[in-house]
């Protein structure tokens, strides 16, 4: 997916300083993060509260609003600005979930993170490895991958949007992400 006339639009603006620019890019895109970090937390098993919440996304904003916008300044449009703060979402989430816990915790959380996700889904969390694993999957495999572990979308908003029947999502996203990590592992010949 490319980016869009109105995120172009809107990243303009706010990289230029434009008045309302910020809230508007907030009242955009603050859905897609909570979404991030609502999946996140939940793939850890980790039980957040409404205040973990506003404090994980209140960090995602400023991270994007540091160092003068440097975060958007980086992205190439190669991909939909929604794909793009998704992966950011997801990487600033992960770091102050791991930030927030105790050395015990965290080493102990460490010790079964190796053992449970090979490297292969380690890379899969890199945004190129993801584009790239995705086009080896078949269109609607693909659609869904990206739909709902890029975009956001939940498995209602995929299955109308592709027609498809909610109930089908799931088992989509499983064969897909076993499929991901199977050519995953064929490149690392592991």
């Amino acid at each position: 997916m490319v980016l869009s006339d109105i995120d172009r639009s809107l990243l303009q603006r706010c990289l230029s300083r434009q008045p309302q620019s910020w809230q508007s890019f907030v009242d955009r895109f603050l859905g897609l993060v909570i979404h991030v970090i609502n999946h996140t937390a939940q793939s850890r098993s980790i039980q957040l509260t409404s205040h973990d919440r506003e404090d994980l996304a209140a960090e995602v904003f400023v991270a994007l609003v540091n160092d003068d916008f440097s975060v958007l300044r980086n992205f190439r449009g190669e991909s939909s600005l929604a794909t793009y703060l998704t992966v950011v979402a997801r990487r600033v989430v992960v770091r102050e979930l791991l930030k927030r816990k105790s050395p015990a915790a965290l080493s102990a959380a460490a010790e079964s993170t190796a053992s449970e996700q090979p490297e292969t889904e380690q890379r899969i969390a890199d945004r190129d490895e993801v584009q790239r694993l995705i086009e080896s999957l078949s269109d609607p495999e693909a659609q869904v991958v990206k739909m709902y572990h890029l975009e956001g979308r939940s498995y209602q908003e995929i299955g109308s949007r592709l027609g498809m029947p909610v109930n089908s999502i799931g088992p989509t996203l499983s064969r897909a992400r076993a499929k991901m990590r199977q050519a995953g592992a064929d490149l690392t010949g592991g």
